[in-house]
């Protein structure tokens, strides 16, 4: 009876506080959850035995598993928790293996006996790899692999599409192992992993270190590099590992699937220039100090300082390359007549940002020291100069013609046809093959002022309208407009324009002041025979004055 109280108070608290809980918790619909797993795993048909050790023991593996999970993210910056992290996995794999002599049982069907191999298979390798023990790793992942690709095969598609997703969860991990093998091809596989993602971003974070590690063993070959009809010497690694690497993620770049992995691997291919620039700059800072002096100016530029340029002119590059990506894409959405008019969309102003960006990027390749004398490189920065001008000049008549400045934005396109055809004239002598086509850009502005002719004609009737159907436009308020009717809805609406308010100040005539200025001048008769003449008659007068006899 007490028990049922205190439950009933519980209750009776609960309800009493739900609506004033901001923060709820975790939460767990017990009774669900239980009656949902005693429907689903066996006690549909009474097995009461299937319930109670399969999925038990199933759960518990799991549990140890997430866990481990969660330690290896917290990890990374508190190392002590990896102890923690392997007891787990070890624990998962214990009770993988616990289902697994449990699934051998005759009741059990040949399907649920095949996938408790596989998953018992799988915790065995998560734990072989996290101690860094290859080979049984990779026969554990293997074993793993194969009974997932026989179930694939054997079932419907729906069950198959989840083998399929383990399997592919699970093959950087067997790559990895192979290269630590001692499978060197393994790299070029790991590396196009890297592109679709695969392995989750832990395995992803495995991943870039180990390519970064091969990088700088091969590093150790590399001590020249040729730019612009001059062979610069490597000395620094840092500058070695960029260099090899930069033809790998420009290819990676290329082969993109989609916008979000493009941009990712742009900000990395960044990310490293830049620390690849810093590094090189403080070495020149070191080899100026080195050579303090009289005769340390010489004019000419070191090789240190050319590399300099020539990591810079990878940085600027890529930063205009990028920009272009970024641009085709928003211009694509741009044109899509399907957006979503209750988002967002991209936006003329948009695209002139991203433009703007690429011609600061081209203004700073053209001051790059040691490039100052080639006249090449130079007229290539200047036609493509004129290329984004044009894109540039083209988005800003566009942004016109969304407020209706008809004028503007046809000067605007003049000028991009101006920009184009120069470019067209100039880039026969060049050959730039790296030179965005202008042509696409020509036509489109010719169609783009043939629909601003329309529509500033239309514009055009709707101003000739007759006084009284055109909406004013002016602010002039209704009490200085009465002789003239003009259709204004701003009449009837909560803010009508009907009088001068605050009014304006009128003059008014003031009050007079008076000043009294004959006072100065005025003599005034004397008055000493009124005053009382004080000291006069002694005591005589005194006592006279008592009794009366003066007066």
């Amino acid at each position: 009876m007490a028990q049922d109280k205190q439950n009933e108070a519980k209750i009776a608290s609960m309800d009493e506080n739900k609506e004033n809980v901001s923060d709820p918790g975790v939460g767990l619909e017990i009774l669900q959850i239980i009656k949902d797993s005693q429907q689903q795993h066996g006690l549909r048909h009474g097995d009461y035995q299937r319930y109670r050790y399969l999925l038990l023991v199933l759960m518990e593996a799991e549990r140890s598993w997430s866990y481990a999970m969660q330690l290896k993210q917290e990890a990374n910056t508190e190392p002590r928790k990896r102890f923690h992290l392997m007891s787990r996995l070890r624990k998962a794999a214990k009770h993988g293996q616990k289902l697994e002599k449990l699934c051998e049982s005759p009741s059990i069907d040949a399907k649920t006996k095949l996938e408790a191999q596989a998953y018992t298979a799988y915790l065995t390798g998560m734990v072989e790899f996290e101690l860094q023990e290859w080979k049984p790793a990779m026969e554990a992942f293997n074993k793993c692999k194969t009974i997932y690709e026989k179930l694939a095969s054997a079932f419907t598609e729906e069950l198959a599409v989840l083998y399929h997703q383990r399997v592919e969860e699970i093959s950087p991990n067997i790559r990895y192992c192979a290269y630590n093998i001692g499978d060197q091809n393994a790299i070029n596989d790991l590396m196009q992993m890297r592109l679709i993602g695969g392995g989750g971003n832990m395995m992803a974070e495995k991943l870039e270190a180990l390519i970064t590690q091969t990088r700088a063993k091969q590093a150790a070959t590399m001590s020249e590099v040729e730019w612009r009809g001059r062979t610069l010497p490597v000395k620094i690694d840092k500058a070695r590992i960029f260099l090899l690497g930069l033809a790998d993620n420009e290819a990676a770049i290329a082969q993109a699937s989609n916008e979000d992995t493009k941009e990712h691997l742009y900000e990395t291919l960044l990310s490293e220039c830049r620390d690849t620039i810093q590094a090189v700059r403080e070495e020149l800072k070191a080899e100026k100090q080195r050579e303090r002096g009289p005769d340390a100016d010489t004019g000419k530029v070191s090789n240190l300082q050319f590399l300099h340029s020539y990591l810079s002119y990878i940085k600027l590059c890529t930063v205009v390359k990028r920009n272009e990506s970024m641009a085709h894409t928003l211009q694509a959405k741009l044109k899509d007549p399907h957006n979503d008019e209750n988002k967002r969309g991209p936006k003329p102003q948009d695209l002139i940002r991203l433009y703007e960006i690429i011609l600061q990027s081209l203004a700073e390749l053209s001051t790059l020291q040691g490039l100052e004398e080639d006249h090449t490189f130079q007229k290539e920065m200047a036609l493509k100069t004129l290329v984004y001008k044009a894109y540039r000049c083209f988005f800003i008549a566009q942004s016109y013609v969304l407020v209706k400045k008809w004028s503007e934005a046809l000067v605007l396109y003049e000028r991009v046809l101006k920009y184009a055809k120069e470019v067209q004239s100039k880039a026969k002598s060049i050959g730039d093959k790296e030179l965005p086509d202008v042509q696409e850009l020509i036509a489109e502005v010719n169609a783009e002022k043939y629909s601003l002719q329309a529509a500033a004609i239309l514009d055009t009737e709707e101003v000739n309208e007759s006084p009284a159907e055109r909406p004013v436009k002016d602010n002039t308020p209704l009490c200085d407009r009465l002789e003239t009717f003009r259709l204004d809805p701003a009449l009837v609406g909560k803010q009508p324009n009907l009088v001068h308010f605050p009014p304006g100040f009128q003059p008014i005539p003031c009050k007079p002041l008076f000043f009294d200025l004959a006072l100065n001048h005025v003599a005034f008769p004397p008055l000493d025979d009124k005053v009382e003449q004080k000291g006069k008659g002694g005591l005589t007068g005194y006592i006279k004055g008592i009794f009366g006899f003066g007066s």
